[in-house]
């Protein structure tokens, strides 16, 4: 039975006053095993990440089935009002926990990351000025990576095919691409070449490098409008990141990383460098006063054309090799780089 009528039917939402939405699955069942530092590798994240972002920024955690303690130390930042959202769940996967974090809520951007993400100084006003000054950028990782230039990329390289505005840059910080490799287990990820030199384009004077990596990134919330699927079958991997990668590319949208890097995959054990990193940081005290440029999305068949007719053409290993010694490698340098 119902008495009375509800004073909130037909009640506008209140003014949202966040303009960045930040989502981390939390899955750490335990600790034991693989999982035996995760829970202090959690609390490097999470504090790297309060000290780092302004105040328009909103925090969604997913608590993706993990252990009492974990959720007791969940609830706290909660109620601490430290984190706005948290959303308890059984293990569902990564990438349904993902998406169950962005939904519900109205904002310009969506930055989706690892639960071992050691967040650095600068790195969301790194993220807003590729953005502004590449008004096509559909998502921005503020780790650059030498080796995802093939990775959904093809309609860059139908925009700058002949433009001197993609060439080959000197890497700014080679170290974070070896503790990248290190962090995932693989020292020698990155070959030398790929050490020294990756792909860049520019606009006033702004860099941004070719191609985004997963474990932090930053959307065009308007990419997530329309999901052809908001569910995978796969808790991990099984090509399930193409649900949020595809849909950048097929709104005509670039995947692009900062020049420099901003921010540290920290993988599963704990290492001294990680608490002295956390321990310069200094809570941001800045507005950001960013706003997002709208940008019309592309046609179906421009998307065709770029990433499926021309894609299979210039990424074809032979033609690319070729492509980058155009775009400023030595033909030495290019064996070695794909």
């Amino acid at each position: 039975m119902r008495v009375g009528f509800n004073p909130n039917k037909d009640k506008s939402q209140e003014r949202n006053v966040f303009s960045h939405h930040i989502v981390i699955p939390v899955y750490i069942p335990d600790q034991e095993g693989y999982f035996k530092d995760s829970f202090e590798i959690l609390k490097l994240c999470l504090t790297s990440l309060f000290r780092t972002c302004h105040k328009k920024t909103y925090i969604t955690i997913v608590n993706n089935g993990s252990s009492k303690l974990v959720i007791e130390y969940l609830d706290n930042l909660y109620n601490e009002k430290k984190i706005h959202e948290l959303i308890h769940v059984t293990n569902i996967g990564y990438i349904n926990a993902m998406l169950k974090g962005i939904t519900g809520q109205n904002f310009d951007l969506i930055t989706t990351a690892d639960a071992d993400v050691l967040f650095l100084e600068g790195w969301q006003e790194e993220t807003y000025n590729v953005f502004e000054n590449f008004s096509r950028a559909g998502a921005v990782c503020p780790t650059p990576s030498s080796r995802m230039l093939r990775t959904h990329t093809a309609n860059l390289y139908w925009n700058f095919l002949f433009s001197k505005r993609m060439r080959f840059k000197t890497v700014i910080n080679p170290d974070a691409l070896r503790k990248f490799g290190t962090s995932i287990g693989h020292y020698d990820f990155y070959n030398e070449v790929q050490l020294r030199k990756h792909l860049t384009i520019s606009n006033n004077n702004q860099l941004a490098v070719v191609g985004a990596g997963h474990f932090v990134v930053t959307y065009r919330a308007d990419i997530f409008n329309v999901l052809k699927s908001r569910h995978t079958e796969y808790v991990l991997g099984g090509g399930s990141d193409d649900l949020f990668d595809i849909p950048v590319i097929e709104k005509g949208f670039w995947r692009l990383s900062t020049a420099d890097n901003y921010t540290y995959h920290m993988g599963n054990v704990v290492e001294e460098w990680m608490y002295n990193e956390v321990s310069r940081l200094r809570p941001s005290k800045e507005e950001s006063t960013f706003q997002l440029s709208s940008v019309q999305a592309e046609s179906k068949l421009a998307y065709l054309i770029k990433n499926k007719i021309f894609g299979r053409f210039i990424l074809n290993k032979k033609i690319l090799r070729k492509f980058l010694i155009q775009k400023g490698l030595t033909p030495d340098e290019a064996r070695i780089y794909l």
